[in-house]
């Protein structure tokens, strides 16, 4: 598998989500995750393969937003990703800044940091897990 191909449009939550309402501190697309900087307090890329703090996943950005524009980022819930997943199937950081893939393709030095699993070939349950652990 690789990471996954998403259509911008198509990123919706389903009703009832959590989420946090944060400033983007760079340009950021909308089905992008993204941690807070320690510096500035914004929202940024996440990068798996990078630093820990960098694969620390607050949430999924919900809208495009250029750098200081405000952001609502997915915290919990179900969302239609607008890319196609595989049914059971558990979905990371992926070592690409901003993207997403199956656990399975993770590899040695990338931090572990679980996004949710497909319910279904359009959707994610958003559950985020950071581990903060980087695949040996």
């Amino acid at each position: 598998m690789a990471n996954l191909t998403m259509t911008g449009a198509n990123v919706v939550p389903a009703e009832g989500y959590g989420f946090i309402d944060t400033i983007a501190g760079a340009t950021i697309t909308r089905g992008v995750p993204c941690y807070t900087s320690a510096t500035t307090g914004q929202s940024l890329v996440c990068d798996s393969n990078d630093t820990a703090a960098k694969a620390t996943c607050v949430g999924i950005a919900l809208q495009d937003a250029a750098a200081g524009q405000p952001l609502r980022l997915m915290t919990s819930g179900t969302l239609g990703l607008g890319a196609i997943l595989t049914v059971g199937t558990v979905y990371c950081l992926s070592a690409t800044a901003g993207s997403i893939c199956p656990y399975a393709d993770l590899t040695s030095n990338d931090y572990v940091t679980i996004l949710g699993v497909a319910t279904s070939t359009a959707n994610l349950a958003v559950r985020i897990i950071n581990s903060g652990i980087a695949k040996p």
